[in-house]
Parts: C-alpha cells; sequence; structure tokens
C-alpha cells in the first residue's frame, strides 16, 4: 500500500470534490478577508486536530455530532473522512503544517487501545501529521513508552502479544514519523526535561529562501497525578512562566513567528466556529502569556471554539479548539512579512472545519481502518485461559461478590508485580503488597468491574482476551503505597455515610483473598469496624504499623469517595487495568470463583441491625442519551477540573 504521508496530499490538488459545510472564519481585521490574494506575504497553512483518543472508525455516539451557527447539526468522525478532508484543505497550500496538541492516543476504541495504540499511529503517519504535544494520556504507559516505542518502534517485551504488530502495510511497527515534544514535563528527581521543549519548522518564502516558525508545547498541568497518567516521577511546570521563556528563547534564536501548541483548555460556547464567554485556564493564559505568540492552538477539554482574544498589548491572535474524537480540522492561515518573518497579526484567519462524513472517505485510510478493526476482532477472540464457574457481580447480604473477590485478588497479584521493562517513572522501588481493595461500588464515580464473566459452556469456560478486556478497567494503573493500618481501618469504615435526608448507605470494598474482615451492623457509620477483627494473613490489624496497599489509582487519589488513603506514600505504579486484568488471566490460565466469606456481618439479627443500601452510579450519559465510554464516565463522575460547572472529560 502507498503511503499517504504529506506529500501525496499536497500533490493531490482538486482530486476528490467535496459537499461538506466549511464554518466560518475567523479574521484577526476586516483586512484579512482580503489576504488570499496578499502576494507579497509568505502563505502558512496550520492545520490541527486534538483529542483523537484512537477513534479511528468513528467518534463514538457522545461526540458524533456537533452543533454550528444557527443550531446547525453535522455528523462528524473517522481518519478515513478526516484524510479527504485535510486532501482538500491542503490543496494548493505551498506551505502547509499538520500537528496536534496531545491525547491523540491512549483513548477507548478497543482496536487501538489493545493493539498497543498502534493503529493511530499508523493513521496519523500516513495523514502526515508533522509533530505532537504530549498530552496527560500521552503518558498512560510512561515515558519509555511514548518516547521509545511509539516514536522510535522499540519493542518491549513480546512482540506479536504486547506490541509490534504488523500493520496494514505488512510491515512491523517502526514507530511515529513525528516528533513529540513538551516544554513544562521534567523528571521529578532532577528536573531535566522529558521531551525537548519547542520545534522550529521551515516554509518556503520563495526564491530560495526560508522562514523559521516556533511551536512551544504545553501538557497539563497535573498529568502526573490524573488516576489515568499517574506517574510519581513526573512533574509538570508552570505553563505561563514555561511558555513565556520558550517565547524569549526563540526570540532569542531569531523566529519572529511562534505558536502555542497546549494540553489544556476553556469553554467558549456551543457553536464550535465562533467563541462566547470563554473561561477556563488557556483562556487565562492567552490573555497573559508573551505578545511575542501569535497564536494559541488549546486541547484537553473536549470542547470546540475558534476565535479571536487580544494579547497583553491589545493586538488579536487566536485561540482555538478542535473538540474531541476526530470531530474537526482547525485551520489558521498565518501571512509572514517575507522580510523579517513576523506574522502579519491584521492579516490572519482562523477556521474549524467540522470533519464530516458526507465525502467520499479516503480509500487507502479507510483501508487502515478496516485492517486494524479486523485485527482486534481477532484479538478479542484468542483465548487467554478457562474459567470453572460464572464471576458475578450480585452482592451478598455483606456486599461481596465472586467478581469482586477476582478483581481484588487480580489488584493483589498486579501490586506484587516487578517493575516492568519500560515502567521508568517512578521514584520508589516496587515493594510488593500486603493487600488489596477494589471499590465495587464506590461512593462517587465508576466502579472499575464493567461486567460479569458469564461461564460459556459452548467453549468449555473459555475466557477469551475481549471478555477479559471489557469487563474490568477504565485504563488506569494499579499502584502499590505505603499507608497505615489506622488508614486501612478508616477506609473500611467510610464504606458507610449518612446521605441528607437519613438512612445509611453501604459502599463496599472487596478486599483480597488474605484479608478477613467484620462490621458490626448495628454500629453508627463511622464506628463499625473493629481493627480487632480485622486480618491481614492471619493477624490482626495494627493501627500504629505501615502495610502496601494495592489498589486502582483513582481509589488512593479519593476519586471513589475514600478519603482515608489520602497522604500515602512510596507510591510504585504498576500496568494499567485492563492490560493487567488480561495478564493475570493468562498467567492463571484457569480461575474459580472463591467462596464468599471475606466479609462477615455481627449482629446481623439484632434489633436495629442495617447493613446499609448499596447503589452502583449509573453509567453516564451525553446530552443525546448515548452511553459514554467506561473511561470518560468516570472521569466526568470524579470530577474533574471545571469552569463554570463545566468538567473536563481527561
Amino acid at each position: 500500500m502507498a503511503e499517504l504521508g504529506r506529500r501525496m496530499f499536497l500533490t493531490a490538488a482538486g482530486a476528490l470534490a467535496t459537499a461538506s459545510a466549511v464554518g466560518t472564519h475567523a479574521y484577526a481585521s476586516g483586512h484579512a478577508r482580503d489576504a488570499g490574494s496578499a502576494d507579497e506575504y509568505v502563505d502558512v497553512q496550520l492545520l490541527n486536530i486534538t483529542d483523537l483518543h484512537g477513534y479511528l472508525q468513528a467518534a463514538p455516539g457522545s461526540s458524533s455530532v456537533i452543533t454550528g451557527a444557527g443550531g446547525r447539526k453535522y455528523t462528524v468522525g473517522g481518519v478515513a473522512y478526516m484524510a479527504a478532508h485535510l486532501e482538500r484543505l491542503r490543496a494548493d497550500r505551498a506551505n502547509s503544517l499538520f500537528f496536534a496538541p496531545g491525547d491523540l492516543f491512549s483513548g477507548w476504541e478497543f482496536p487501538a487501545e489493545s493493539l498497543a495504540d498502534e493503529p493511530t499511529i499508523e493513521a496519523l503517519n500516513r495523514m502526515g501529521m508533522d509533530f505532537a504535544s504530549a498530552g496527560n494520556h500521552e503518558f498512560d504507559k510512561s515515558p519509555a513508552f511514548l518516547s521509545q516505542h511509539m516514536v522510535d518502534g522499540i519493542s518491549y517485551p513480546t512482540v506479536d502479544w504486547d506490541n509490534s504488530f504488523v500493520d496494514s502495510s505488512g510491515q512491523r511497527f517502526h514507530g511515529a514519523d513525528f516528533a513529540y515534544y513538551s516544554a513544562n514535563t521534567v523528571w521529578a528527581r532532577n528536573g531535566e526535561l522529558v521531551l525537548p521543549p519547542y520545534n522550529i519548522e521551515w516554509v518556503d518564502a520563495g526564491q530560495g529562501r526560508r522562514l523559521p516558525i516556533g511551536f512551544i508545547h504545553l501538557t497539563a498541568i497535573g498529568t502526573e497525578t490524573m488516576p489515568a497518567s499517574y506517574q510519581p516521577g513526573l512533574r509538570t511546570l508552570d505553563q505561563l512562566a514555561t511558555a513565556n521563556r520558550c517565547a524569549a528563547e526563540l526570540k532569542s534564536r531569531g523566529v519572529n513567528a511562534i505558536v502555542l501548541s497546549m494540553h489544556d483548555g476553556a469553554v467558549a460556547g456551543g457553536d464550535f466556529n465562533s467563541g462566547t464567554n470563554p473561561s477556563g485556564p488557556a483562556y487565562e493564559l492567552a490573555l497573559r502569556c508573551s505578545p511575542d505568540i501569535d497564536a494559541i492552538v488549546c486541547g484537553h477539554w473536549h470542547t470546540a471554539f475558534n476565535m479571536m482574544v487580544p494579547d497583553p498589548d491589545g493586538v488579536p491572535r487566536p485561540f482555538v479548539e478542535a473538540g474531541c474524537h476526530g470531530q474537526i480540522v482547525n485551520e489558521i492561515s498565518l501571512r509572514l512579512d517575507p522580510s523579517t518573518g513576523k506574522v502579519v497579526r491584521e492579516l490572519t484567519t482562523s477556521t474549524n472545519h467540522p470533519n464530516t462524513r458526507d465525502v467520499a472517505p479516503h480509500p487507502e485510510l479507510s483501508d487502515v481502518v478496516k485492517y486494524w478493526a479486523g485485527y482486534g476482532t481477532r484479538r478479542a477472540a484468542l483465548p487467554l485461559g478457562k474459567q470453572s464457574a460464572s464471576f458475578t457481580r450480585t452482592r451478598n447480604a455483606a456486599g461481596e461478590s465472586t467478581m469482586g473477590d477476582l478483581v481484588a485478588d487480580w489488584a493483589l497479584w498486579a501490586g506484587r508485580q516487578p517493575q516492568g521493562p519500560m515502567n521508568d517513572a517512578n521514584l520508589d522501588p516496587a515493594v510488593p503488597a500486603d493487600l488489596a481493595l477494589i471499590a465495587i461500588a464506590p461512593r462517587i464515580g465508576q466502579a472499575i468491574i464493567a461486567g460479569d464473566l458469564p461461564y460459556d459452556a459452548a467453549t468449555n469456560g473459555t475466557v477469551a482476551f475481549g471478555k477479559a478486556w471489557n469487563a474490568v478497567g477504565f485504563g488506569d494503573p494499579i499502584v502499590t503505597a505505603t499507608v497505615t493500618g489506622q488508614q486501612i481501618h478508616d477506609a473500611l469504615e467510610q464504606q458507610w455515610t449518612v446521605p441528607v435526608g437519613g438512612g445509611l448507605k453501604y459502599a463496599p470494598l472487596a478486599v483480597s483473598a488474605n484479608v478477613r474482615y467484620s462490621f458490626d451492623a448495628t454500629g453508627p457509620a463511622g464506628d463499625r469496624v473493629d481493627p480487632a477483627d480485622v486480618f491481614i494473613d492471619g493477624t490482626a490489624l495494627d493501627v500504629t504499623r505501615s502495610y502496601r496497599v494495592a489498589a486502582p489509582s483513582y481509589t488512593l487519589l479519593n476519586q471513589d469517595g475514600y478519603p482515608a488513603f489520602t497522604g500515602f506514600t512510596r507510591p510504585f505504579r504498576h500496568n494499567r487495568d485492563f492490560e493487567s486484568f488480561v495478564a493475570y488471566v493468562k498467567e492463571r490460565g484457569r480461575i474459580e470463583p472463591a467462596p464468599l466469606n471475606r466479609v462477615t456481618v455481627k449482629n446481623s439479627s439484632a434489633p436495629g441491625a442495617r447493613i446499609g443500601a448499596t447503589t452502583v452510579p449509573p453509567r453516564l450519559r451525553s446530552a443525546g442519551g448515548k452511553v459514554l465510554p467506561r473511561a470518560e464516565a468516570a472521569m466526568l463522575a470524579a470530577g474533574r477540573p471545571s469552569a463554570e460547572g463545566f468538567r473536563v472529560p481527561c
């Protein structure tokens, strides 16, 4: 198959007739309306997408329709359609750059995620991606995975199982044909940058001359403490100070045109191609960052807007975000002064183009998508092991279930694994876990258990890859951390709360097989568990000593509603949940439901005894009623940073 890179798109001018609607331009000034014929300037086209999250086939139902001017609806998504739109947009443009402000991979579509996100990189390579900012999700596995595998193509540890799959051209994965950057992600141990901070691209100025454009890249603040990208060995630096420092460095190197690509965003109304009442961290930065920055391209918030905002000197510059999941291609047109290389701001335009599906999909990208979808289907059917009976989420009177016990046992196994070959962002060693806890019906957020594991009599209890993958996980790691016995006791007490209006709610924690405990059904919330009734490996809980507990990052970071673990120490990040659970089932070979005897109820028949009402949080839905992907629903339910009530999905 031919490689559909940037050059092929550029030479295919006019090859595709489209019926797509394009948005209305945002203009820096009235003069920009006539800039297309401004031949005395150097024309530069900047195309960008953001937060693709591996959605190659189509945007999920929750984001497959976007709203434009006048309330007009557009059905959008899919890289085959995006490739067709890109081909049209690039036609007759001598200087065109295609980039992204992060979260291109590590998402929630099975064919991409289960195949190490290599399908996403192949699609981006073929569409001619030039460079990208590292978003928080680019660190979902590790910095080494990003730089060594996704960019350089280095395999680890098992070809054709963990990664390095054969792509649609019949070749082994070779990595990205583009580079990743981040100016504010550093190693915690020494403060050194994890990735290069910026890049300089050169555009054709005619008569054998070239002009530089600098691109500064920022990663979302707090990436290292977000549940999916939790990396104890990383830190993120202040965005404003970093952007201004990099802008000054670029200016000192003779770069007079500068673009900021940042994985952080804002909200600015519901029309994807305009901006009203903007708010959020990216907007605050846009108002304050160096006037030497000529355009600001955002991501992370899964919103869409296209507007001009004044720099500190009052001069307008583009401030844009292109939605998520392949909804939009943003286009910024810059005109450079051919003698100085400076952007002629009053001639700048910007447009958000919907990635509509009313055009003929690009045939070669269609082939790429079909190939990986088929690969994903075959991978889902691969047998991992056997099960002797069904595992279900049905809870007994004590709140225990066979599925909960299975997942707690997996978490203990995961928390005892050694450091993996590309797990390079831990500060502390991999001290094995003493016990594991899993929130099976958390106080807030979404349960890590997504479904049952029913026994399949037709296959004699075979557990297939897809069945295990889809039963457990958000894409977050298991973390082993040091806590006190008092914290473990307090977490067990926090299973019970008194809601407004009275009553008693019970949000049970599943415990690993080496733990037994009892609770008093007559006790009030906060005083139901006696430490003397909690046993770990047969020994009573000592509230004064330290233990190593394994739990999902969500739980330890208090996004499941159990704040007792706040202040944990010596964290060690292990593999992501769905990948780790698959590995657990594969290693075990045969799994059997355990007796439901880990949690017992004292005084269950006494007057006033109450177990408490357990409710599993419902799966979140979009405004249109579509069920959100598990990871996105979990992030929304946990309440990510917000602006005026808007919750950032990731």
